[in-house]
C-alpha cells in the first residue's frame, strides 16, 4: 500500500505536467459542437411551431424525446465504461447525432421529427459520461478547473440556440438544420483523435481506478446514498428552471411585450451565455470556496432573480435573465464534480447519472411545462415556475466538503 499511493498521486496530482490543456480545450470544443447539434432541435420550435401547427404540448413532447433518450442511456453507458472504457465511441457517437441532424433538416413530418433527434439524443448519450471521463484524466490535479473547461463547452453549445434560430433558421427555415452537418463532421475528426489519445491513458485510468478502490472504501453507505439522492433532487430543480426558459421563454416574451422571434431569441442567448460564464467559474471558485457552498449560492443567489423576473419591464428582465443564467449555472459543472468525489471510482456512473439527469428531468419538464401552458397560459407558467429554485435550497443539508474527505480515507 505503501508505495502504490505515492505512485499514483504523482499521476493524478503530484505532478502539475499531468495536466492536458490541449485535450482539455479540444474536448471541450467538442463538447460545444455537441450541445450546438442539439440545440438545434429546440432551437426549431418556433419554425415548425408554425410550419406544422404544432401545440405546446407536441413541440414539449419533441425536447422530451431528444432528452429522455440521453437521460435514460447516459448512467448506463458511464456504468459499462467505468468498467471497460470505449474511446472509439466517441467519435460513433457523433456519427450518429450527424445522421439525426441530417434527417431533421428533411423530416417532412411531426413523427420523422421525433426520430430524428432521438438519433441525436443517442449520439449525445454516449457522448457526455466518456468526454467527462477524458476531462478527468486530461485534468490531472486541477480537476474543478479541467470540469468547468469541459462543460463550459456544452452550455456554450446550448447558448448558440438563441443564434442558431436568429441567423439560420428564420432565413432558411427547417432546411437550415443542414448547415449543422459540417459542425458534426468536424466533431467526429476531432473525437478520433482524442480517442487515440485516450487508448494511451487507459492504463492510467484502471491504475487510479485500482488507487481509488483499494483507498477510497466508503463507511457510510446510507448517507452516501441520501446525499447522492439530494443532489439529484437539486439537478431536478434546476432543469426544470431551465427548461423552462430556454423552450418556453421566448413564446411569453412574444405574447407578452409582442416581440418578433429574433429579439426574444436574443433573451435565450442571454440566459444561456451567462450560464457557460457560470459554469466556467463555478468549478474553480468550488475548488477554493467548497462544492457544497457553491451549490447552496447558487440556488440562494438565483432565486429572487427568477421570482422577479416575470414582473418587470423588457429592458430589466433581460438583465434579470442574465444575472439569472450566470447564477443558477454557477452549480452545473460543481454537481457533477460533488457526485464524482461521494462516489470515488465512478467517473463515468456519476457523470452520467447527473448529467443525464438534468438532460431527463429537463425532458419531462418539457412535457409537463409545454400541457401546464396549454392549460393556464404561458404568463402563469413562467411565474410559477420562477420558485423552483428554492427547492435548491435543500443544499444547506448536503455533507460537507471536509465529511466527503473523512469518508474516503476512512477517517474520524
Amino acid at each position: 500500500m505503501a508505495s502504490t499511493a505515492p505512485a499514483v498521486k504523482n499521476i493524478s496530482s503530484g505532478n502539475p505536467k499531468a495536466t492536458a490543456y490541449n485535450v482539455l480545450f479540444m474536448i471541450g470544443i467538442c463538447h460545444l459542437l455537441n450541445d450546438t447539434i442539439q440545440s438545434v432541435a429546440p432551437a426549431m420550435f418556433p419554425i415548425l411551431e408554425k410550419s406544422m401547427s404544432l401545440s405546446y404540448t407536441q413541440l414539449g413532447m419533441i425536447a422530451f424525446a431528444l432528452n429522455i433518450v440521453s437521460s435514460l442511456m447516459q448512467p448506463a453507458v458511464g456504468w459499462y465504461t467505468d468498467k471497460k472504457p470505449l474511446p472509439y465511441a466517441l467519435p460513433i457517437a457523433l456519427t450518429f447525432s450527424l445522421a439525426g441532424i441530417v434527417l431533421l433538416a428533411m423530416a417532412p413530418t411531426y413523427i420523422v421529427v421525433i426520430l430524428s433527434v432521438l438519433l441525436i439524443g443517442v449520439g449525445s448519450a454516449v457522448f457526455h459520461p466518456e468526454g467527462s471521463r477524458v476531462a478527468f484524466l486530461a485534468g490531472g490535479p486541477k480537476r474543478g478547473l479541467s470540469q468547468s473547461i469541459y462543460q463550459v463547452g456544452g452550455n456554450s453549445g446550448q447558448a448558440l440556440a438563441p443564434l442558431i434560430t436568429a441567423v439560420v433558421l428564420v432565413p432558411f427555415g427547417q432546411k437550415g438544420a443542414f448547415w449543422f452537418a459540417p459542425v458534426a463532421f468536424t466533431a467526429v475528426l476531432l473525437l478520433g483523435y482524442i480517442a487515440r489519445w485516450y487508448s494511451d491513458r487507459l492504463e492510467v485510468l484502471q491504475t487510479k481506478k485500482a488507487y481509488v478502490n483499494t483507498r477510497g472504501r466508503l463507511s457510510n453507505k446510507k448517507a452516501i446514498g441520501l446525499a447522492l439522492a439530494l443532489i439529484l433532487f437539486i439537478i431536478f430543480a434546476r432543469s426544470w428552471y431551465i427548461s423552462c426558459i430556454t423552450n418556453f421563454y421566448s413564446f411569453y416574451l412574444i405574447e407578452q411585450y409582442s416581440f418578433s422571434i429574433k429579439t426574444a431569441q436574443l433573451y435565450i442567448f442571454a440566459f444561456l451565455a451567462a450560464g457557460a460564464l457560470g459554469t466556467f467559474f463555478g468549478g474553480p471558485l468550488a475548488d477554493r470556496y467548497g462544492r457544497k457552498r457553491i451549490i447552496f449560492i447558487s440556488f440562494a443567489g438565483s432565486a429572487p432573480l427568477t421570482i422577479l423576473l416575470p414582473f418587470v419591464p423588457p429592458f430589466a428582465s433581460f438583465i434579470l435573465v442574465a444575472m439569472a443564467g450566470f447564477t443558477i449555472l454557477t452549480s452545473f459543472s460543481v454537481t457533477v464534480i460533488y457526485a464524482q468525489e461521494l462516489v470515488p471510482g465512478k467517473v463515468g456512473t456519476m457523470a452520467g447519472l447527473t448529467v443525464g439527469l438534468a438532460f431527463g428531468m429537463g425532458a419531462i419538464g418539457s412535457v409537463a411545462l409545454g400541457s401546464i401552458a396549454d392549460v393556464i397560459g404561458i404568463d402563469r407558467t413562467i411565474k410559477i415556475v420562477g420558485f423552483m429554485p428554492l427547492l435548491g435550497l435543500a443544499a444547506f443539508f448536503l455533507p460537507s466538503d471536509e465529511k466527503l474527505r473523512k469518508w474516503y480515507f476512512n477517517a474520524g
